[in-house]
């Protein structure tokens, strides 16, 4: 029926050609590209289920998502091409990827040696780090969502592709109205089971889970029951021990915390999975490993129920301290009621229930043995207190009424209507330069000011260089305040001079932020606000006109590099000669596009290093060069200066500036001289 369709026009430029596969939300098809000129190339397009057409809310998340997944660029992630919607079609264009999925390399291979597992998934790590830094989140990290870009031997690096990213964002919703959950039962986080919601946290779990199969053969928390049963393992088990080395089981411990905040970033995971994998090189790949008889549970402080009503069934009437995700009973389980307990039917299928010690009250003493209590006089009747009762409640009315009625009382008029102190934060998604902003505003009342405290950190690169920041009026002012600035040299925006234009917004130089730290900067003028959700809205207008400016399309110049620079270029000539250095241009790229007058830096360097490049990447120690042609291209030991070795076809070079890593150049061919 699927292949029937082979041959069918999708949207303006695409035509179905090949069922690929199949998947929990669509098809995956390959597509010719190419409109009324003729094909110009092939393409993967995924195809969601046609029920999801129908839903409007799902349809506006869709087109919502097209400019995140479009703009989502990392050599380790399947490209997005385009997003089409066409009548009961929604469909996502991306590269095809030829080299098979990592389930299909697991099911060939079976277990990798450690080398191998931990360079695949450092790589892995690196596509989630580009997008959480993006505030994406994959949320279905398996073996069949990892893609290679040619056909697996051992050693092979450069080759993961991440694909699916923004599908669970844009079918989360309806997937939680109908089943609760969105996801992979064997790849699940904890949070995810027990909560309902994961992030990039959740991320770096399943990927743990992918580092576990690639050694073992099998999921941690594979075994008998249903995939209800293999879910909550995740919250009630700890996986079973791997024969591996210390360091390395303590790796993957950590990326499989329970917690997801003791679990490290993706970026961070990289880094560890990259040193693991140079230390243990010569480790061999495990027997494949066979699923665990029972699943040693964690100590928890509480019973988990999920499924039924609460009260519904208590671990003291289930015989043998069912409840157990395995199915396995407990050697110090409390003998079973004489009536049999409900039927919970096969393991996995109904009911969870975790049994918890059971807390003994303290023993009742004796009536005898308790003290004397103390006895109220026998005139002290209720009566009496009734009547005192009463008397007191007058007095207390005659007294308020005095005190409002005499002159001078305080009216309702008259009471103090200065409104409280109050504060509010906000924060900014992280750049893709690194840099991350908070705000922290605290008002003042009796003072009449307001104190902003801006606090800037930088992820891998240093960053310097002038920075914006847009203060409009606060509350019912009119006109830009005065500002007093601490901690940097503030002044006031110049569109003529930084091109960018942004009512009441300020310059602030002097600002220097350390790789892997933070500075803050303090703002103080003069305002008033009616209540806490005014100076919120404040600040939160503030946020956006800041971020409003700094990623106006229209805007040219190389003004506030670490706020507006959104990517890198590494441009190069289309073909070299061997035996010569190879010219490379890193061109900036900004909302309006790549700026190619102005480059970051070019190799063979000549003089100093551009502002730009020193404000986002500290200058040319931020700047990397590595072959990506296996041996055809050789660097210098700084890894500033590229040199052509040898003939070939097709070579690609590779990049780090600053926080921008793994950037690649578009091919070029090296040959000979004429």
């Amino acid at each position: 029926m699927a292949q029937s369709r082979s041959g069918e026009a999708l949207g303006a430029s695409y035509r179905l050609v090949e069922l690929i596969g199949t998947g929990a939300v669509g098809e995956v098809w390959r597509v010719s590209v190419g409109g009324d000129s003729g094909e110009t190339g092939v393409a993967a397009a995924k195809l969601l289920k046609p029920e999801h057409a129908d839903d409007a809310g799902l349809v506006e998340r869709f087109v919502r998502e097209r400019s995140v997944l479009l703009s989502l660029r990392h050599p380790s992630i399947v490209r997005v091409q385009d997003l089409v919607v066409e009548g009961d079609r929604l469909a996502i264009v991306m590269d095809l990827v030829p080299g098979g999925s990592v389930r299909d390399l697991l099911a060939e291979t079976g277990p990798l040696p450690a080398h191998d597992a931990l360079t695949l998934v450092a790589e892995v790590f690196d596509a989630l780090a580009a997008a959480h830094a993006r505030q994406v989140t994959h949320r279905d990290v398996k073996p069949d969502n990892v893609l290679l870009a040619e056909p697996w031997s051992p050693g092979l690096t450069g080759a993961v592709r991440v694909s699916d990213f923004g599908i669970a964002s844009v079918v989360d919703e309806k997937m939680r109205q109908t089943t609760g959950l969105l996801g992979t039962p064997q790849y699940m986080s904890p949070e995810l089971i027990s909560q309902g919601r994961s992030g990039a946290a959740g991320d770096v779990y399943a990927t743990g889970v992918m580092l576990y199969e690639l050694l073992a053969g099998r999921t941690p928390f594979a075994g008998p029951g249903t995939d209800f049963t293999v879910a909550y393992r995740h919250v009630t088990s700890t996986p079973p021990r791997l024969d591996v080395p210390a360091d390395l089981w303590a790796a993957l411990e950590t990326v499989l915390s329970k917690d997801p905040a003791a679990r490290p970033s993706a970026a961070d995971a990289a880094s560890a999975m990259r040193r693991l994998a140079a230390t243990h090189a010569d480790l061999p790949a495990l027997e494949r490993a066979a699923a665990p008889e029972g699943f040693d549970d964690v100590e928890r402080p509480a019973t988990i129920v999920r499924g039924a009503a609460a009260g519904a069934v208590s671990p003291a009437t289930i015989p043998g301290g069912a409840g157990r995700a395995d199915g396995a009973g407990s050697d110090a389980t409390a003998a079973a009621p004489a009536e049999p307990g409900p039927e919970l039917g096969e393991a996995g299928s109904a009911t969870i229930v975790r049994p918890m010690p059971r807390r003994t009250a303290p023993p009742t003493r004796a009536v005898d043995d308790e003290k004397p209590r103390s006895r109220r006089p026998e005139w002290l009747t209720n009566k009496a207190l009734a009547f005192a009762g009463l008397g007191v409640v007058l007095i207390a009315a005659l007294v308020v009424g005095l005190v409002v009625l005499l002159p001078g009382g305080p009216t309702e008029e008259e009471a103090p209507t200065s409104p409280d102190a109050a504060t509010a934060s906000q924060r900014d998604p992280a750049l893709p330069t690194g840099l991350s902003i908070v705000r922290d505003a605290s008002y003042d009342p009796d003072a009449g000011t307001v104190s902003l405290t801006i606090a800037y950190a930088a992820q891998s690169a240093p960053l310097t260089g002038a920075l914006l920041e847009v203060l409009p009026a606060p509350g019912d002012a009119d006109g830009c305040p005065p500002v007093t600035w601490t901690g940097a040299t503030g002044s006031r925006n110049q569109p003529s001079v930084t091109g960018v234009t942004a009512d009441c917004g300020w310059t602030l130089t002097g600002v220097e932020v350390p790789a892997g730290g933070q500075i803050e900067v303090g703002a103080t003028m003069p305002a008033s606000f009616a209540d806490a959700t005014a100076l919120d809205a404040w600040l939160d207008e503030a946020a956006a006109a800041t971020t409003e400016a700094t990623t106006d399309e229209t805007v040219t110049g190389s003004a506030y590099p670490a706020q507006r620079l959104l990517g890198v270029q590494v441009v190069t000539p289309s073909r070299t000669v061997s035996q010569t250095p190879l010219a490379v241009t890193l061109v900036p790229v900004w909302a309006g596009g790549p700026d190619e007058l102005n480059p970051l830096y070019s190799s063979p360097s000549t003089g100093s290093p551009s502002q730009m490049l020193v404000d986002v990447a500290g200058g040319e120690a931020g700047v990397r060069f590595a072959d990506g042609c296996g041996g055809a291209l050789a660097v210098s030991s700084d890894g500033l200066v590229v040199t052509a070795l040898s003939v070939a076809p097709a070579c690609v070079l590779r990049a780090t500036v600053g926080n921008f890593t793994n950037l690649e150049s578009s091919p070029f061919s090296i040959t000979t001289r004429d």
